[in-house]
């Protein structure tokens, strides 16, 4: 997380970002009510429950709200960063 960020959506958000933790439950669930049976830890999931292995964070841009992984924001802002350095004329050799 020590990376710079730029909000994919408007593009102009570099400073205000919400983390999101995850945290998941496992749970199994009643079909027909939604009701929950029963609970698992992490390291005791029955055969078929696969363990969560999405983020542990996601980022939300605190101006527009989109929501994303991480590596979205960074990409964005590394993106960014590099067009603008190739599309400054004082880094073209041109000018000497």
């Amino acid at each position: 997380m020590n990376s710079p960020y730029l909000c994919p959506n408007c593009k102009t958000n570099r400073s205000r970002f919400n983390l999101i933790e995850q945290v998941a439950r496992p749970v199994k669930l009643n079909p027909q009510t939604g009701e929950i049976l029963q609970q698992f830890e992490i390291e005791h999931l029955e055969p078929f429950h696969l363990p969560y292995q999405g983020p542990s964070y996601k980022v939300q841009c605190g101006i527009c709200g989109v929501i994303e992984n991480e590596i979205v924001f960074v990409k964005q802002a590394q993106t960014c960063n590099f067009t603008r350095k190739t599309n400054n004329p004082l880094n073209s050799a041109d000018n000497f």
